[in-house]
């Protein structure tokens, strides 16, 4: 109603203009998409929990990637940490390549990091334990706190999936 009323407004301003400028009005959509998945024509497009999720369930339904308190009124250095998740990520990713299934959850408790996430079974256990080892490690040599890996194990791919979009 309001915007009928700016456009009949509007319109009579405009005729009375010795030259008409065009204004075009539409009402919002309201459109919220960021964070969300398309679906797609077969519905053949696997989500895990965490994807299947949209951003406005966060901290209700879907948990945050990184807990921490640092980002609080007051917390130290917020910067140094978002750079460490960042770098824990993109190792985590590069060491076990292609073999996380889930997203990589970073809990920093007190003085300890805490690394969790689920990986596929697609090597034997000897690597495996062999890299758990090697990321704990190099991870804490490099953080200079203690780093500790909660890794879960599925069989297949397909045993994380959530729904199909």
């Amino acid at each position: 109603m309001i915007a009928r009323h700016l456009l009949k407004v509007l319109q009579h301003e405009y005729s009375q203009m010795p030259h008409k400028r065009l204004f075009h009005i539409t009402a919002s959509c309201q459109k919220v998409q960021a964070g969300r998945y398309k679906v797609t024509a077969k519905r053949n497009k696997p989500l895990t929990y965490e994807m299947a999720n949209p951003p406005h369930f966060i901290a209700h339904r879907k948990s945050w990637n990184s807990w921490n308190t640092s980002n609080l009124e007051g917390g130290l250095r917020p910067a140094e940490t978002a750079v460490e998740d960042l770098f824990i990520r993109k190792f985590m990713m590069g060491t076990w390549h292609n073999l996380f299934e889930s997203e990589v959850i970073i809990k920093r408790q007190h003085n300890i990091i805490r690394i969790v996430g689920i990986v596929r079974q697609a090597i034997n256990a000897r690597k495996m334990y062999f890299l758990i080892g090697y990321c704990e490690e190099l991870l804490s040599f490099w953080l200079q706190c203690p780093v500790k890996l909660e890794l879960q194990t599925v069989s297949d791919k397909n045993d994380v999936v959530f729904k199909y979009i």
